[in-house]
């Protein structure tokens, strides 16, 4: 049986065997499942499927987010609630380490690897929390989600790692981050968590500077997957919990995934190198977080590398 799944941008498809865990939680065929990339989401219009506002928290009159009296879409114990409920669907990924990358950083580093997670990135977590907050008859009538409630993946790291003081993050439509920045912050309030950026998408950066959400005109960047751009549930935890945004070219991320390949064994994705790329950088060398910090967690976020895009690049240098 095949599915059947729509046009338009944003949407992309996933074998049937990928699916397979999302039917196995109730004796009823669970209905068809679509994935839209995190940023993508507001182009999906008037279909008659349940909306997830309600899992991101209510808001107040003025927009503002409210749950739990703290002004943001999650907090730690919805955090920790979806960490059970994604459990038996997703893989604990990983922390990597490697000495001779360490020597040249000149800090310890520890890439926490969603590349090795199911589908090649950290974004199952969100999909999948979502589809197991539904009930049977709030599923039954089919489901569309996006990326978001990704603060297990830190909440993993600080468990596997935790003596690491400062966490580096990619950064586009800001599910990622935010999810990364409330859990770790709550576990430890003097963590450090800093943004990675690409400068063709640097709208995050440029936000931040200018104290409200910025968009760009167009963006230019070999990583793909951070083209989005913030939204109102995650601008309000990158505004206030995001210490500082790290802003790096495509020729430094692309050093980078070299480096991944080379050192660590594996391929990561343009989007999933710029955090080692932002350590790397002589913006990080030159700021305070760079003397600091000591223990440094990496989100590598995905390893799903358009290789024709990438030999491109090579030769264009």
């Amino acid at each position: 049986m095949g599915l059947r799944m729509p046009s338009g941008p944003g949407l992309f498809p996933l074998k049937r065997s990928s699916l397979l865990p999302f039917f196995s939680c109730s004796r009823r065929r669970r209905p068809p499942l679509f994935l839209a990339r995190s940023g993508d989401w507001r182009s999906i219009r008037t279909q008659s499927l349940p909306s997830f506002a309600g899992l991101m928290g209510s808001r107040d009159g003025g927009g503002r987010c409210i749950e739990g009296g703290q002004g943001y879409a999650a907090d730690i114990d919805s955090i920790r609630e979806a960490q059970a409920r994604i459990a038996p669907y997703v893989h604990k990924t990983p922390v990597l380490s490697s000495t001779s990358i360490d020597a040249i950083v000149g800090k310890q580093l520890f890439f926490k690897c969603e590349c090795f997670q199911k589908a090649g990135a950290f974004k199952i977590r969100g999909a999948s929390n979502s589809i197991f907050a539904l009930d049977d008859k709030q599923a039954s009538k089919g489901v569309v989600t996006h990326s978001s409630g990704q603060g297990t993946v830190s909440l993993e790291l600080l468990e596997q790692v935790p003596e690491i003081d400062t966490i580096i993050v990619p950064i586009s439509g800001g599910g990622l981050i935010s999810g990364v920045a409330l859990a770790a912050k709550a576990i430890n309030p003097s963590i450090r968590i800093l943004a990675a950026e690409p400068k063709g998408a640097d709208d995050s950066a440029q936000s931040k500077a200018a104290g409200k959400i910025i968009t760009l005109p167009s963006t230019n960047t070999i990583a793909d997957g951070l083209r989005a751009f913030l939204g109102d549930l995650t601008w309000p935890v990158v505004r206030d919990l995001v210490d500082d945004i790290i802003v790096v070219d495509d020729d430094a991320i692309v050093d980078a995934m070299k480096m991944c390949y080379e050192i660590l064994k594996m391929a990561v994705e343009p989007s999933g190198a710029i955090g080692l790329a932002a350590a790397l950088s002589d913006e990080f060398k030159q700021s305070c977080a760079w003397h600091e910090s000591s223990k440094i967690g990496i989100i590598v976020s995905g390893g799903n590398v358009d290789l024709g895009v990438l030999w491109e690049s090579l030769y264009k240098r």
